[in-house]
């Protein structure tokens, strides 16, 4: 018989590819153009504005039932003029015709709590630099303004990874395409968009690979009442042994277990995850450890890019994370895309062996 944990897997597999994930999921959505999207997931997202030294970003997260928490970043949004470190936070909620107010963040808070009035993007709060803001968003304007100082008007961006769409080079092996799964274990192709689907569950390759460059598109629902590893999360495992998270982390401080970190082992160096329901890619030069007579006597090796932006540079990783494959480290294997019970999608996937 079927464990509780199984059931319930199949369940939201069968949900998914009907399209119901929204209905039976409080709140899941897949698709940025469905009409039956909260008007939350409209102010979520990137604002940019300023010049020079006056230049700021902000990052709003959506809540759930029309609560935000506004990241404000002196300098400019991560990957571009952020520290990725000095922030403020501020506490929004949506009101009447579609406008959103935001005042400083106060109170006593905790990282990723659940309660939006006690939620905060960061793990120290308040965090570093932290300033007071008052804040309203209508329609793609954000209008702030630090206490004392003047109103900036910061305009919402929706920025792309420069290697989205990127073709597969002479000698790659495309995974795929969207015109079929053949070399995938698992998944679904959906009829419309022809993007590869979780469905909730693993996506395994049939090949297994050593060393190679490889370029992947990915994206993640929308799930604004989940918190932490509740939202969005899957996994990119090279080799099915050293998971790089695949998890909706826009706007937290991007740590080991966020989107872009090796599972366990380490931080990006900034956290460049872009809103859910945004096409992101991940870039990775992958060198596998090496073994003599079973025993590793080299360890693995990784360079990273997410949306483009250098997150792990030649990095030494020392050992195995978890959910990997029994076998030893410096042998071939398979790419996993981790289902983990949430509708994660995937296209253009191609690889590049190394010899």
């Amino acid at each position: 018989m079927p464990s509780s944990a199984t059931v319930i897997r199949c369940v939201a597999a069968a949900l998914a590819c009907t399209g119901a994930w929204a209905a039976a999921g409080g709140g899941v959505f897949t698709d940025a153009a469905d009409p039956k999207l909260p008007a939350d997931f409209a102010i979520q997202g990137e604002y940019s504005g300023g010049e020079g030294a006056a230049k700021v970003g902000c990052q709003v997260i959506a809540l759930g039932s029309g609560t935000f928490q506004a990241v404000v970043y002196p300098g400019g949004l991560p990957g571009d003029g952020s520290d990725g470190k000095t922030k403020s936070l501020l506490a929004g909620k949506l009101g009447e015709a579609g406008k959103a107010e935001f005042v400083p963040a106060e109170g006593k808070r905790k990282y990723l709590a659940q309660s939006p009035d006690e939620f905060s993007a960061s793990s120290t709060f308040p965090p570093p630099g932290h300033k007071p803001h008052q804040a309203s968003i209508v329609g793609d304007t954000m209008t702030l303004t630090p206490v004392g100082g003047a109103a900036i008007a910061l305009k919402k961006t929706m920025r792309q990874s420069p290697t989205m769409g990127a073709k597969p080079p002479e000698g790659a092996s495309v995974l795929f395409d969207g015109s079929n799964k053949e070399e995938w274990k698992g998944g679904r192709i959906d009829d419309k968009t022809k993007w590869l689907n979780t469905d909730g569950n693993d996506i395994t390759s049939k090949r297994s690979f050593s060393n190679y460059l490889m370029h992947l598109e990915f994206l993640m629902p929308y799930k604004p009442e989940g918190r932490g590893q509740g939202r969005g999360n899957s996994g990119f495992y090279q080799i099915l042994m050293y998971e790089m998270q695949i998890l909706d982390s826009f706007g937290l401080d991007g740590k080991n277990n966020e989107c872009g970190g090796i599972y366990t082992k380490a931080e990006p160096k900034l956290n460049m995850c872009l809103p859910p329901l945004s096409w992101q890619s991940y870039d990775v030069d992958f060198t596998n450890a090496v073994a003599v007579d079973g025993k590793k006597t080299v360890n693995t090796r990784f360079t990273a890019r997410l949306n483009g932006v250098l997150i792990h540079d030649n990095l030494e990783i020392t050992g195995k994370t978890g959910g990997s494959r029994g076998d030893p480290e410096g042998t071939p294997g398979p790419i996993m895309l981790q289902g983990h019970g949430n509708p994660v999608q995937f296209r253009n996937i191609w690889i590049v062996e190394k010899k």
